[in-house]
Protein backbone atom coordinates (compact mmCIF):
# COMPACT_ATOMS: atom_id res chain seq x y z
CA UNK A 1 0.00 0.00 0.00
CA UNK A 2 1.37 3.50 -0.90
CA UNK A 3 0.94 6.29 1.24
CA UNK A 4 -0.17 10.01 0.29
CA UNK A 5 2.96 12.32 0.74
CA UNK A 6 1.55 15.96 -1.07
CA UNK A 7 -1.82 16.21 -1.76
CA UNK A 8 -2.55 18.76 -4.19
CA UNK A 9 -6.14 20.31 -3.71
CA UNK A 10 -7.49 23.06 -6.75
CA UNK A 11 -4.82 24.53 -6.57
CA UNK A 12 -5.38 28.42 -8.26
CA UNK A 13 -2.65 30.98 -9.62
CA UNK A 14 -3.63 33.98 -11.82
CA UNK A 15 -1.30 36.85 -12.80
CA UNK A 16 -2.45 39.59 -15.08
CA UNK A 17 -3.29 38.53 -17.97
CA UNK A 18 -3.12 34.42 -17.72
CA UNK A 19 -3.90 31.41 -15.40
CA UNK A 20 -0.79 30.14 -14.82
CA UNK A 21 -2.70 27.27 -12.52
CA UNK A 22 -6.19 26.66 -12.74
CA UNK A 23 -7.54 23.96 -9.79
CA UNK A 24 -4.85 21.74 -9.93
CA UNK A 25 -5.23 18.16 -8.00
CA UNK A 26 -2.98 15.59 -7.92
CA UNK A 27 -1.29 13.59 -5.50
CA UNK A 28 2.54 12.34 -4.53
CA UNK A 29 3.37 9.40 -2.82
CA UNK A 30 6.10 8.47 -0.54
CA UNK A 31 9.15 6.70 -2.64
CA UNK A 32 7.57 7.49 -5.77
CA UNK A 33 9.16 9.12 -8.80
CA UNK A 34 6.21 11.20 -10.39
CA UNK A 35 6.66 13.52 -13.83
CA UNK A 36 4.77 16.55 -13.69
CA UNK A 37 4.62 16.86 -17.96
CA UNK A 38 3.47 20.32 -20.20
CA UNK A 39 4.56 22.41 -22.87
CA UNK A 40 5.95 25.76 -22.37
CA UNK A 41 3.44 28.27 -20.27
CA UNK A 42 1.75 25.18 -18.97
CA UNK A 43 2.06 26.04 -15.37
CA UNK A 44 4.68 23.91 -14.22
CA UNK A 45 6.72 26.25 -13.04
CA UNK A 46 4.36 27.94 -10.77
CA UNK A 47 2.99 24.68 -9.72
CA UNK A 48 6.52 23.96 -8.35
CA UNK A 49 7.13 27.77 -7.07
CA UNK A 50 3.78 27.30 -4.90
CA UNK A 51 5.10 23.82 -3.40
CA UNK A 52 8.06 25.34 -2.73
CA UNK A 53 6.91 28.40 -1.07
CA UNK A 54 8.41 31.09 -3.38
CA UNK A 55 4.40 31.86 -4.65
CA UNK A 56 0.99 31.97 -2.69
CA UNK A 57 -1.39 30.57 -4.52
CA UNK A 58 -4.98 32.52 -4.82
CA UNK A 59 -7.20 29.27 -4.19
CA UNK A 60 -6.83 25.62 -3.09
CA UNK A 61 -4.89 23.82 -0.44
CA UNK A 62 -1.63 21.47 -0.17
CA UNK A 63 -1.40 18.82 2.48
CA UNK A 64 2.09 17.56 2.86
CA UNK A 65 1.70 13.73 5.50
CA UNK A 66 -2.03 14.48 5.81
CA UNK A 67 -1.38 18.02 7.29
CA UNK A 68 -2.32 21.57 5.82
CA UNK A 69 0.92 23.04 4.00
CA UNK A 70 1.47 26.47 3.00
CA UNK A 71 5.20 27.51 3.28
CA UNK A 72 4.90 31.68 3.35
CA UNK A 73 9.02 31.24 2.19
CA UNK A 74 11.35 28.51 0.65
CA UNK A 75 13.15 28.13 4.02
CA UNK A 76 9.52 27.48 5.97
CA UNK A 77 9.40 24.38 2.53
CA UNK A 78 12.73 23.11 3.51
CA UNK A 79 12.06 22.86 6.88
CA UNK A 80 9.15 20.80 6.25
CA UNK A 81 10.99 18.71 4.11
CA UNK A 82 10.60 20.12 0.07
CA UNK A 83 14.01 20.30 -1.48
CA UNK A 84 14.60 21.40 -4.65
CA UNK A 85 17.15 21.42 -7.82
CA UNK A 86 16.93 23.71 -10.16
CA UNK A 87 17.56 23.88 -13.58
CA UNK A 88 20.21 27.07 -13.34
CA UNK A 89 22.59 26.32 -10.88
CA UNK A 90 23.04 28.30 -7.85
CA UNK A 91 26.60 28.15 -6.81
CA UNK A 92 29.60 30.21 -6.50
CA UNK A 93 32.91 29.46 -8.92
CA UNK A 94 35.19 31.23 -6.46
CA UNK A 95 34.18 28.54 -3.68
CA UNK A 96 34.98 25.23 -2.52
CA UNK A 97 31.66 22.36 -2.61
CA UNK A 98 32.10 22.48 0.85
CA UNK A 99 31.40 26.15 0.92
CA UNK A 100 28.64 26.31 -1.36
CA UNK A 101 26.82 23.96 0.72
CA UNK A 102 27.61 25.45 3.86
CA UNK A 103 25.53 28.49 2.19
CA UNK A 104 22.18 26.76 1.45
CA UNK A 105 21.86 25.29 5.14
CA UNK A 106 19.87 27.21 7.81
CA UNK A 107 22.62 26.14 10.47
CA UNK A 108 25.74 24.98 8.75
CA UNK A 109 28.54 22.51 11.47
CA UNK A 110 32.12 23.42 11.01
CA UNK A 111 33.45 22.79 7.83
CA UNK A 112 35.86 19.81 9.02
CA UNK A 113 32.20 18.23 10.19
CA UNK A 114 30.81 19.41 6.89
CA UNK A 115 33.07 18.42 4.87
CA UNK A 116 32.93 14.23 6.50
CA UNK A 117 29.18 14.72 5.70
CA UNK A 118 29.18 15.46 2.29
CA UNK A 119 31.76 13.24 1.98
CA UNK A 120 29.90 9.96 3.70
CA UNK A 121 26.52 11.10 1.90
CA UNK A 122 28.11 11.88 -2.05
CA UNK A 123 29.26 8.28 -1.87
CA UNK A 124 26.40 6.50 -0.66
CA UNK A 125 24.36 7.67 -3.09
CA UNK A 126 26.79 6.78 -5.76
CA UNK A 127 27.65 10.59 -6.49
CA UNK A 128 31.53 11.02 -4.98
CA UNK A 129 32.31 14.52 -4.06
CA UNK A 130 35.59 15.99 -3.23
CA UNK A 131 34.25 19.02 -0.53
CA UNK A 132 37.13 21.54 -1.27
CA UNK A 133 37.25 21.13 -4.67
CA UNK A 134 36.27 24.92 -6.12
CA UNK A 135 33.01 24.67 -7.66
CA UNK A 136 34.43 26.70 -10.61
CA UNK A 137 36.99 23.58 -11.78
CA UNK A 138 33.99 21.22 -11.99
CA UNK A 139 31.87 19.72 -15.06
CA UNK A 140 28.44 20.15 -15.10
CA UNK A 141 27.36 17.12 -13.71
CA UNK A 142 29.72 17.29 -10.94
CA UNK A 143 28.09 21.05 -9.94
CA UNK A 144 24.68 18.76 -10.33
CA UNK A 145 25.69 16.59 -7.56
CA UNK A 146 26.63 19.19 -5.10
CA UNK A 147 23.16 20.93 -6.18
CA UNK A 148 21.72 17.16 -4.96
CA UNK A 149 24.02 16.84 -2.07
CA UNK A 150 23.12 20.03 -0.64
CA UNK A 151 19.46 18.95 -0.40
CA UNK A 152 20.29 15.33 0.19
CA UNK A 153 21.86 16.35 3.36
CA UNK A 154 18.01 17.71 4.00
CA UNK A 155 17.28 14.36 4.60
CA UNK A 156 13.97 15.92 2.43
CA UNK A 157 10.55 13.96 2.17
CA UNK A 158 10.09 15.92 -1.57
CA UNK A 159 13.03 15.67 -3.90
CA UNK A 160 11.72 18.37 -6.95
CA UNK A 161 14.24 18.43 -9.85
CA UNK A 162 13.96 20.65 -12.66
CA UNK A 163 15.48 19.73 -15.89
CA UNK A 164 18.12 17.82 -14.30
CA UNK A 165 19.63 16.26 -17.41
CA UNK A 166 19.76 18.93 -19.46
CA UNK A 167 23.77 19.60 -19.29
CA UNK A 168 24.73 16.04 -18.24
CA UNK A 169 26.20 13.49 -20.75
CA UNK A 170 24.46 10.51 -21.42
CA UNK A 171 26.43 8.21 -18.68
CA UNK A 172 26.23 11.11 -16.13
CA UNK A 173 22.09 10.47 -16.73
CA UNK A 174 22.91 6.68 -15.79
CA UNK A 175 24.67 7.48 -12.73
CA UNK A 176 21.59 9.90 -11.63
CA UNK A 177 18.86 7.72 -13.06
CA UNK A 178 20.47 4.77 -10.28
CA UNK A 179 21.11 7.50 -7.42
CA UNK A 180 17.30 8.64 -8.18
CA UNK A 181 16.08 5.37 -7.63
CA UNK A 182 18.11 4.51 -4.45
CA UNK A 183 16.54 8.13 -3.16
CA UNK A 184 12.83 6.51 -3.99
CA UNK A 185 13.57 3.54 -2.28
CA UNK A 186 14.10 4.78 0.98
CA UNK A 187 11.13 6.52 0.92
CA UNK A 188 11.69 9.85 -0.59
CA UNK A 189 9.55 11.12 -3.10
CA UNK A 190 10.19 12.59 -6.32
CA UNK A 191 8.56 15.25 -8.49
CA UNK A 192 10.31 14.96 -11.79
CA UNK A 193 9.94 18.01 -15.01
CA UNK A 194 11.89 17.11 -17.64
CA UNK A 195 11.21 17.64 -21.29
CA UNK A 196 12.88 14.28 -22.52
CA UNK A 197 10.31 11.86 -22.73
CA UNK A 198 12.47 8.77 -22.86
CA UNK A 199 13.72 9.53 -19.97
CA UNK A 200 10.10 10.25 -18.27
CA UNK A 201 9.48 6.29 -19.50
CA UNK A 202 12.71 5.56 -17.90
CA UNK A 203 12.37 7.21 -14.38
CA UNK A 204 9.03 7.35 -13.44
CA UNK A 205 6.25 5.91 -11.93
CA UNK A 206 3.48 8.01 -12.71
CA UNK A 207 2.36 11.41 -14.46
CA UNK A 208 0.27 14.46 -14.23
CA UNK A 209 0.03 16.23 -17.16
CA UNK A 210 -0.74 20.19 -17.30
CA UNK A 211 -2.23 22.12 -20.76
CA UNK A 212 -3.21 25.72 -20.15
CA UNK A 213 -2.82 25.61 -16.56
CA UNK A 214 -5.06 22.82 -15.67
CA UNK A 215 -4.60 18.75 -15.64
CA UNK A 216 -5.93 17.44 -18.58
CA UNK A 217 -4.40 13.69 -17.90
CA UNK A 218 -2.66 11.31 -15.36
CA UNK A 219 -0.88 8.18 -17.08
CA UNK A 220 1.70 5.27 -16.41
CA UNK A 221 4.51 6.77 -18.16
CA UNK A 222 6.15 3.50 -19.33
CA UNK A 223 2.82 2.16 -20.49
CA UNK A 224 3.46 5.31 -23.77
CA UNK A 225 5.24 6.63 -26.18
CA UNK A 226 7.26 9.30 -26.00
CA UNK A 227 5.10 10.30 -28.80
CA UNK A 228 1.69 9.86 -26.91
CA UNK A 229 3.06 11.41 -23.90
CA UNK A 230 4.37 14.65 -26.52
CA UNK A 231 0.72 14.71 -28.24
CA UNK A 232 -1.22 14.29 -24.54
CA UNK A 233 0.72 17.55 -23.81
CA UNK A 234 0.23 19.55 -26.64
CA UNK A 235 -3.35 18.67 -27.85
CA UNK A 236 -2.72 17.58 -31.42
CA UNK A 237 -0.75 15.21 -33.74
CA UNK A 238 3.49 16.40 -33.54
CA UNK A 239 5.01 16.54 -37.20
CA UNK A 240 8.40 15.46 -37.13
CA UNK A 241 11.04 18.28 -38.94
CA UNK A 242 11.02 18.34 -42.51
CA UNK A 243 14.63 18.54 -44.58
CA UNK A 244 14.27 19.43 -48.17
CA UNK A 245 17.27 17.87 -50.55
CA UNK A 246 19.63 20.87 -51.09
CA UNK A 247 23.12 21.39 -52.40
CA UNK A 248 25.48 23.39 -50.69
CA UNK A 249 26.25 26.88 -51.96
CA UNK A 250 29.76 28.41 -51.68
CA UNK A 251 31.62 28.50 -48.14
CA UNK A 252 29.65 30.96 -46.18
CA UNK A 253 31.79 31.09 -42.96
CA UNK A 254 35.52 30.17 -42.57
CA UNK A 255 37.58 29.67 -39.67
CA UNK A 256 41.28 29.17 -39.69
CA UNK A 257 43.27 28.45 -36.49
CA UNK A 258 41.26 30.41 -34.55
CA UNK A 259 42.67 30.52 -30.91
CA UNK A 260 41.31 32.41 -28.16
CA UNK A 261 41.62 32.94 -24.65
CA UNK A 262 38.36 32.21 -22.17
CA UNK A 263 37.04 35.17 -20.69
CA UNK A 264 36.12 33.47 -17.49
CA UNK A 265 38.51 32.13 -15.12
CA UNK A 266 36.56 28.56 -15.24
CA UNK A 267 36.18 28.84 -19.25
CA UNK A 268 38.01 27.22 -21.83
CA UNK A 269 39.99 28.54 -24.25
CA UNK A 270 39.68 27.81 -28.36
CA UNK A 271 42.73 25.93 -29.72
CA UNK A 272 43.26 25.47 -33.32
CA UNK A 273 39.67 26.07 -34.16
CA UNK A 274 38.95 25.02 -38.33
CA UNK A 275 35.57 25.05 -40.01
CA UNK A 276 34.17 25.97 -42.55
CA UNK A 277 30.37 25.89 -43.30
CA UNK A 278 28.59 26.47 -46.89
CA UNK A 279 25.24 27.94 -47.86
CA UNK A 280 22.49 25.80 -47.42
CA UNK A 281 24.57 23.25 -44.78
CA UNK A 282 23.94 22.79 -41.03
CA UNK A 283 26.90 22.00 -39.12
CA UNK A 284 26.01 20.16 -36.08
CA UNK A 285 28.69 20.91 -32.80
CA UNK A 286 28.07 18.20 -30.15
CA UNK A 287 30.22 18.20 -26.49
CA UNK A 288 29.56 18.06 -22.99
CA UNK A 289 28.93 21.31 -21.23
CA UNK A 290 32.20 23.46 -20.51
CA UNK A 291 34.16 22.06 -23.33
CA UNK A 292 34.50 25.91 -24.87
CA UNK A 293 31.00 25.85 -25.97
CA UNK A 294 30.21 29.96 -25.13
CA UNK A 295 33.73 30.50 -26.40
CA UNK A 296 33.45 29.30 -29.85
CA UNK A 297 29.95 31.28 -30.18
CA UNK A 298 31.83 34.55 -28.99
CA UNK A 299 34.21 34.39 -31.50
CA UNK A 300 31.93 33.67 -34.64
CA UNK A 301 29.55 36.36 -33.07
CA UNK A 302 32.21 39.22 -32.51
CA UNK A 303 31.39 39.16 -28.97
CA UNK A 304 35.46 38.37 -28.70
CA UNK A 305 37.52 40.17 -31.43
CA UNK A 306 41.50 40.07 -32.71
CA UNK A 307 42.93 36.38 -31.25
CA UNK A 308 45.41 34.24 -33.04
CA UNK A 309 43.79 32.64 -36.12
CA UNK A 310 41.46 34.14 -39.38
CA UNK A 311 37.68 34.13 -39.49
CA UNK A 312 35.80 34.97 -43.23
CA UNK A 313 32.30 35.81 -44.04
CA UNK A 314 31.57 35.86 -47.57
CA UNK A 315 35.25 35.55 -47.95
CA UNK A 316 35.81 38.74 -46.18
CA UNK A 317 37.83 39.18 -43.25
CA UNK A 318 35.77 39.92 -39.65
CA UNK A 319 38.16 38.89 -37.19
CA UNK A 320 38.41 42.62 -35.63
CA UNK A 321 34.65 43.43 -36.58
CA UNK A 322 32.58 43.60 -33.13
CA UNK A 323 28.70 42.05 -32.64
CA UNK A 324 26.83 44.93 -34.51
CA UNK A 325 28.52 45.29 -38.21
CA UNK A 326 28.95 41.08 -37.92
CA UNK A 327 24.67 41.64 -37.60
CA UNK A 328 24.72 43.98 -40.34
CA UNK A 329 26.14 42.12 -42.47
CA UNK A 330 24.17 38.73 -41.93
CA UNK A 331 25.69 37.52 -38.84
CA UNK A 332 23.79 36.17 -36.10
CA UNK A 333 23.98 34.43 -33.06
CA UNK A 334 21.68 33.29 -30.06
CA UNK A 335 23.74 32.53 -27.12
CA UNK A 336 22.69 29.53 -24.16
CA UNK A 337 21.71 31.61 -21.31
CA UNK A 338 18.94 33.05 -21.95
CA UNK A 339 18.11 35.51 -19.38
CA UNK A 340 21.39 38.54 -19.19
CA UNK A 341 22.71 37.11 -22.23
CA UNK A 342 20.65 36.84 -25.45
CA UNK A 343 17.61 38.55 -23.67
CA UNK A 344 17.79 41.83 -20.81
CA UNK A 345 15.31 40.25 -18.11
CA UNK A 346 14.56 43.71 -17.13
CA UNK A 347 13.06 45.09 -20.29
CA UNK A 348 9.80 44.04 -22.66
CA UNK A 349 10.05 42.00 -25.63
CA UNK A 350 9.53 44.74 -27.69
CA UNK A 351 12.61 46.76 -26.00
CA UNK A 352 14.46 43.27 -26.46
CA UNK A 353 13.91 42.75 -30.17
CA UNK A 354 15.53 46.27 -31.00
CA UNK A 355 18.82 45.40 -29.01
CA UNK A 356 19.50 42.32 -31.72
CA UNK A 357 17.16 43.46 -34.81
CA UNK A 358 17.77 47.26 -34.63
CA UNK A 359 20.13 47.33 -38.16
CA UNK A 360 19.12 44.48 -40.30
CA UNK A 361 15.12 45.34 -39.52
CA UNK A 362 15.55 49.00 -39.95
CA UNK A 363 14.10 49.73 -36.52
CA UNK A 364 16.62 52.83 -36.22
CA UNK A 365 16.50 56.04 -38.38
CA UNK A 366 18.40 59.09 -37.65
CA UNK A 367 19.00 58.24 -33.83
CA UNK A 368 14.91 57.57 -33.36
CA UNK A 369 13.88 54.45 -32.52
CA UNK A 370 11.24 53.46 -34.37
CA UNK A 371 9.01 52.08 -31.56
CA UNK A 372 5.98 51.14 -33.94
CA UNK A 373 7.84 49.04 -36.17
CA UNK A 374 9.96 47.45 -33.42
CA UNK A 375 6.46 46.68 -31.61
CA UNK A 376 4.97 45.49 -34.72
CA UNK A 377 8.31 42.77 -35.55
CA UNK A 378 7.90 41.51 -31.79
CA UNK A 379 4.39 40.87 -32.50
CA UNK A 380 5.16 39.02 -35.64
CA UNK A 381 7.75 37.09 -33.57
CA UNK A 382 5.38 36.15 -30.75
CA UNK A 383 2.87 35.15 -33.42
CA UNK A 384 5.32 33.08 -35.93
CA UNK A 385 7.00 31.57 -32.86
CA UNK A 386 4.09 30.90 -30.82
CA UNK A 387 5.43 32.77 -27.34
CA UNK A 388 2.98 32.19 -24.58
CA UNK A 389 2.80 35.71 -23.35
CA UNK A 390 -0.14 38.93 -22.44
CA UNK A 391 1.75 40.50 -25.09
CA UNK A 392 5.08 42.30 -26.30
CA UNK A 393 5.45 44.73 -23.50
CA UNK A 394 5.91 42.20 -21.04
CA UNK A 395 8.81 41.59 -19.42
CA UNK A 396 11.53 39.41 -20.79
CA UNK A 397 11.92 37.64 -16.99
CA UNK A 398 8.12 37.09 -17.13
CA UNK A 399 7.86 34.37 -19.63
CA UNK A 400 8.59 30.87 -19.03
CA UNK A 401 11.78 29.72 -19.53
CA UNK A 402 10.72 27.76 -22.61
CA UNK A 403 9.09 30.84 -24.20
CA UNK A 404 12.08 32.93 -23.79
CA UNK A 405 14.10 30.30 -25.88
CA UNK A 406 11.40 30.13 -28.75
CA UNK A 407 11.64 34.35 -28.86
CA UNK A 408 15.02 34.18 -28.73
CA UNK A 409 14.99 31.84 -31.78
CA UNK A 410 12.42 33.30 -33.44
CA UNK A 411 14.02 36.96 -33.19
CA UNK A 412 17.29 35.66 -34.97
CA UNK A 413 15.89 33.37 -37.53
CA UNK A 414 12.92 35.93 -38.56
CA UNK A 415 15.84 38.55 -39.57
CA UNK A 416 16.96 36.17 -42.38
CA UNK A 417 20.69 35.74 -41.15
CA UNK A 418 23.33 34.82 -44.39
CA UNK A 419 25.04 33.02 -41.14
CA UNK A 420 23.32 31.63 -37.75
CA UNK A 421 25.03 30.24 -34.85
CA UNK A 422 22.76 28.75 -31.88
CA UNK A 423 23.97 27.68 -28.51
CA UNK A 424 21.59 24.83 -26.83
CA UNK A 425 18.68 26.03 -29.40
CA UNK A 426 15.55 23.77 -27.56
CA UNK A 427 17.36 23.80 -24.42
CA UNK A 428 13.98 23.55 -21.78
CA UNK A 429 11.23 23.58 -24.25
CA UNK A 430 8.82 21.26 -25.10
CA UNK A 431 8.75 18.63 -27.69
CA UNK A 432 6.14 20.69 -30.17
CA UNK A 433 8.22 23.61 -29.58
CA UNK A 434 11.60 21.87 -29.71
CA UNK A 435 10.18 20.50 -33.32
CA UNK A 436 9.32 23.75 -34.22
CA UNK A 437 12.60 25.49 -33.41
CA UNK A 438 14.30 22.57 -35.75
CA UNK A 439 12.24 22.92 -38.21
CA UNK A 440 12.75 26.90 -38.51
CA UNK A 441 16.47 26.13 -38.36
CA UNK A 442 16.23 23.13 -41.46
CA UNK A 443 13.90 25.83 -43.59
CA UNK A 444 16.92 28.76 -42.70
CA UNK A 445 19.20 26.38 -44.38
CA UNK A 446 16.84 25.33 -46.72
CA UNK A 447 16.87 28.90 -48.38
CA UNK A 448 20.67 29.69 -48.14
CA UNK A 449 21.91 30.30 -44.59
CA UNK A 450 24.95 28.28 -43.21
CA UNK A 451 23.49 27.51 -39.87
CA UNK A 452 25.86 25.97 -36.78
CA UNK A 453 24.06 24.26 -34.44
CA UNK A 454 25.85 24.22 -30.80
CA UNK A 455 23.61 21.16 -28.43
CA UNK A 456 24.66 18.41 -25.91
CA UNK A 457 20.99 16.23 -27.12
CA UNK A 458 23.27 14.04 -29.54
CA UNK A 459 19.54 12.90 -31.08
CA UNK A 460 18.36 16.99 -31.79
CA UNK A 461 22.16 17.00 -34.04
CA UNK A 462 21.77 13.77 -35.54
CA UNK A 463 18.14 14.92 -37.30
CA UNK A 464 18.85 18.65 -38.20
CA UNK A 465 22.71 18.31 -38.74
CA UNK A 466 24.17 17.47 -42.62
CA UNK A 467 27.77 17.43 -41.06
CA UNK A 468 28.98 16.69 -37.50
CA UNK A 469 32.24 18.12 -35.58
CA UNK A 470 32.88 17.56 -31.80
CA UNK A 471 34.02 20.27 -28.88
CA UNK A 472 36.16 18.62 -26.19
CA UNK A 473 38.44 20.82 -24.21
CA UNK A 474 38.39 23.68 -26.54
CA UNK A 475 39.39 21.53 -29.69
CA UNK A 476 37.43 21.09 -32.35
CA UNK A 477 37.50 17.64 -34.11
CA UNK A 478 37.48 16.66 -38.14
CA UNK A 479 34.22 17.66 -39.53
CA UNK A 480 32.23 14.11 -40.74
CA UNK A 481 29.12 13.50 -42.51
CA UNK A 482 25.92 13.46 -40.20
CA UNK A 483 24.16 10.38 -42.13
CA UNK A 484 25.08 6.93 -40.71
CA UNK A 485 27.51 8.00 -37.49
CA UNK A 486 27.20 5.27 -35.08
CA UNK A 487 26.90 6.22 -31.02
CA UNK A 488 30.90 4.45 -31.00
CA UNK A 489 32.04 7.16 -33.48
CA UNK A 490 30.11 10.02 -31.89
CA UNK A 491 31.59 8.54 -28.74
CA UNK A 492 35.03 9.17 -29.75
CA UNK A 493 34.63 12.03 -31.42
CA UNK A 494 33.16 13.60 -28.00
CA UNK A 495 36.29 12.08 -26.20
CA UNK A 496 38.75 13.90 -28.44
CA UNK A 497 39.40 11.44 -31.51
CA UNK A 498 40.52 14.07 -34.23
CA UNK A 499 41.38 10.58 -36.82
CA UNK A 500 38.52 8.19 -36.45
CA UNK A 501 39.89 6.15 -39.42
CA UNK A 502 42.52 5.90 -37.59
CA UNK A 503 40.91 4.88 -34.34
CA UNK A 504 39.37 2.05 -36.46
CA UNK A 505 42.39 0.63 -38.41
Amino acid sequence: MTENLLEINGLTKAYPGVVANDAVSFAIDKGEVHALLGENGAGKSTLVKMIYGLVRPDLGQMNLLGKRFSPPEPRAARAAGIAMVFQHFSLFEALDVAENIALGMENPPKQRELAARITKVSHAYGLPLDPHRLVGDLSAGERQRVEIIRCLLQEPKLLIMDEPTSVLTPKEVEILFQTLRRIASDGTAILYISHKLEEIRNICDSATILRHGKVVATCTPREKSARELAEMMVGCTLHEPLRQAVEFGDVVLEINDLNAPSRSQFGTALKHINMNVRAGEVLGIGGVAGNGQEELLAAISGETTGKAGTTKFMGQAIGNLGPNPRRKMGVLAAPEERLGHSAAPDMSLTENTLLTAASRQNLVKKGFVDWGKTRKFAKKIIAEFDVRTPGAHTAARALSGGNLQKFVIGREVMQNPRVLIVNQPTWGVDASAAAQIRQSLLDLANNGAAVVVISQDLDELMEISDTFCALNEGELTRPRPAKGLTVEEIGLMLGGAADLEAVNV
